[in-house]
């Protein structure tokens, strides 16, 4: 048998340290254009954005902040100043995931070829030893074929994805949209580039300067023809959108066409109890199974509170 992996001592998970909450936009279809056409304006600046940035390489914290100075600059005559910071920081933060993201996905390929080679050079259905170090082949040859063609890094056309042309087009267009705004506690409701208004159950965005012209709001703004309001938390939206920041995200959804608003906000960190705080009260205990979760309640001195629940998995 080969040894057991040790089991880690026990520990409490801090609660979440902010929120996230969807609502649907019923958009009509001069909403849905004026939303198309700034998502995919903004989208090609913060396209090209990234671009200047990858191109810089890693930079340290002084190069980092000139480096965002000079582009937000840029950016802000062709949009505006909050538009052009929302760009620069995704930027900065997809570069610094990707740089992350690459490194890990290194050390996954070089593992999973290493596995591949090896079994490749074994027979098919035969093994080349005994013991722990042997190395199996595979079972037949289209499996063997298989893990050959996926060590070429073979990439599937859109017929092996299910997809035709256009709807991969209309997945493309939708990932590269960009209409997202990072709060401002100071600003009225917690942003100034994108506001929902909780009293009048309103959506108001502030349109980049080179596309002006559908302004229906003063200052260069354009408000929805729906009613926005949030049917889940909604409550807790409307309390942080009047005494704090809100970071608002707009995306369509590519296969149904449907547009939804997510506002996003931090929470205040509450201290993190203890184990033996949190076993003086009745717990949920949860016993991971395959397909399914096993779920009771437990009091303080292990017994059960009423019957156990399954939850299936598939």
């Amino acid at each position: 048998m080969t040894a057991l992996r040790p089991v880690a001592d026990p520990f409490v998970a801090g609660a979440p340290a902010g929120a996230r909450v969807r609502t649907r936009l019923r958009v009509d279809g001069a909403d849905a254009a004026v939303l198309r056409q700034v998502g995919g304006f903004l989208g090609s600046l913060a396209g090209r954005d990234l671009v200047a940035r990858r191109r810089e390489g890693n930079l340290d914290a002084k190069g980092k902040a000139e480096s965002r100075r000079r582009r937000k600059q840029a950016l802000t005559a062709e949009s505006s100043s909050r538009w052009a910071r929302a760009i620069t920081r995704t930027s900065e933060d997809q570069h610094r995931l990707a740089e992350q993201n690459l490194w890990t996905e290194r050390a996954s390929l070089l593992t999973r070829i290493r596995n591949v080679t090896a079994r490749l050079a074994v027979t098919v259905g035969r093994s080349n030893g005994k013991g722990k170090r042997a190395k199996r082949g595979y079972a037949d040859k289209t499996e063997r074929h298989h893990k050959t063609v996926r060590l070429l890094h073979k990439r599937n056309n859109l017929t092996d994805a299910g997809l035709t042309q256009a709807q991969w087009r209309r997945q493309w267009n939708a990932e590269r949209q960009f209409l997202t705004a990072d709060g401002e506690k100071d600003r009225t409701w917690g942003n100034e580039t994108i506001r929902w208004n909780p009293n009048q159950r309103c959506l108001d965005i502030r349109l980049p300067s080179a596309l002006a012209y559908p302004a229906n709001q003063p200052h260069c703004r354009y408000r929805l023809s729906c009613p926005v309001e949030f049917s889940y938390r909604a409550g807790e939206v409307a309390a942080q959108a009047a005494t704090g920041a809100l970071r608002y995200d707009i995306s369509l959804d590519p296969e149904s066409g449907r547009w939804y608003l997510d506002a996003s906000w931090k929470k205040t960190p509450t201290p993190i109890p203890t184990l033996d705080e949190l076993r003086q009260h009745p717990v949920v205990a949860v016993d991971l199974n395959d397909g399914h979760l096993a779920v009771t309640a437990l009091t303080p001195d292990g017994n059960l509170l009423g019957n156990a629940r399954t939850i299936s998995l598939i």
